[in-house]
């Protein structure tokens, strides 16, 4: 877990972290973070309020959908992660907007770190690059990230003039872990899903829960202003072979080859954006700047470990 200098522990405690959209990761963070940081989260729902505080975090009701009662997040802390994703609609993302236009109304953060996606990147066709290829984003699900990542960089670029704040952005994958709901491989094992044949396949990349956590931490201490960062394990495999893993692993059939022709025309528009889009990343960012070394480097040592 990342912990900052012993030198520093005084200090550190009084840190007040503000994380917005503080589910499965948010709460992953902040097991690393207390007892020696104040940890605040923003949530839209009174009835998450009494879960938040049970695991030491103070609960702040506003939604972000709302920017008239984001006002007092303004000054409350010294470091902002930003996890909530983007509205369901549209090409842009206004709830970014707003969160940023609060957090500059009173006081300074000493940096915010956005929670993007790889998809912004589009379809590489299987291509091996780091982080300043160009974007190329195929979906507006992809297209607001895109948007909220502009939003992020400007913002940072002005803060870093007027107060010094770093704004950072780490591009996330692929999330898994057997304790994660939607993270567990083998659901969509178990329900016989489709995967591309060999011919068809795409790589897909990933990384463990509670490594993306630790990636969230270090990037809130060591995020370079304006700079992005692959969160992403060593792993490269294409999907087909992933989730064939994943049976034989757990003793599960293997799930089924289609053609692209035939999963076009029995998977959903959403499931078919994922097998449309092949990338592999370099990630020597997360582990030069960041400093991260992964507890999980392949997607094989993860789930082993998690069923362990």
């Amino acid at each position: 877990m990342f912990y900052p200098q012993p030198a520093r522990h005084a200090r550190f405690r009084q840190t007040r972290v503000l994380i917005v959209g503080c589910g499965d990761v948010g709460q992953r963070v902040v097991a690393g973070l207390r007892p020696r940081c104040r940890v605040l989260a923003l949530t839209s729902s009174p009835d998450k309020a009494a879960s938040l505080r049970a695991l030491g975090i103070v609960p702040l009701l506003g939604n972000l959908d709302e920017p008239q009662g984001l006002a007092r997040l303004a000054g409350l802390a010294t470091r902002v992660l930003h996890l909530a994703p983007p509205p369901g609609a549209g090409a842009s993302d206004p709830r970014t907007a707003h969160l940023l236009a609060a957090l500059v109304r009173r006081g300074a953060a000493k940096a915010l770190v956005y929670g993007s996606t790889t998809g912004v990147y589009g379809d590489a066709q299987g291509d091996l690059f780091d982080e300043t290829r160009a974007l190329a984003p195929a979906t507006d699900r992809a297209r607001r990230r895109v948007d909220a990542e502009a939003r992020v960089r400007w913002w940072g670029r002005r803060q870093a003039l007027r107060v010094g704040t770093r704004a950072s952005i780490l591009r996330i994958p692929g999330i898994y872990a057997l304790d994660r709901d939607g993270g567990d491989p083998r659901e969509r094992v178990r329900k016989g899903s489709p995967v591309l044949a060999r011919e068809d396949d795409v790589y897909t990349n990933h990384i463990h829960a509670d490594d993306l956590a630790r990636a969230c931490q270090a990037a809130l201490w060591r995020g370079r202003p304006g700079r992005v960062v692959h969160a992403s394990d060593d792993t490269e495999m294409r999907m087909g072979d992933y989730f064939d893993w994943v049976a034989d692993h757990f003793g599960l059939p293997r799930p089924p080859r289609v053609s692209r022709a035939e999963a076009l025309a029995s998977l959903s528009p959403v499931q078919m954006s994922f097998m449309s889009e092949s990338r592999r990343l370099h990630n020597q960012r997360l582990k030069t700047e960041l400093r991260l070394t992964l507890r999980y480097p392949t997607i094989q040592v993860g789930l082993a470990h998690s069923l362990s």
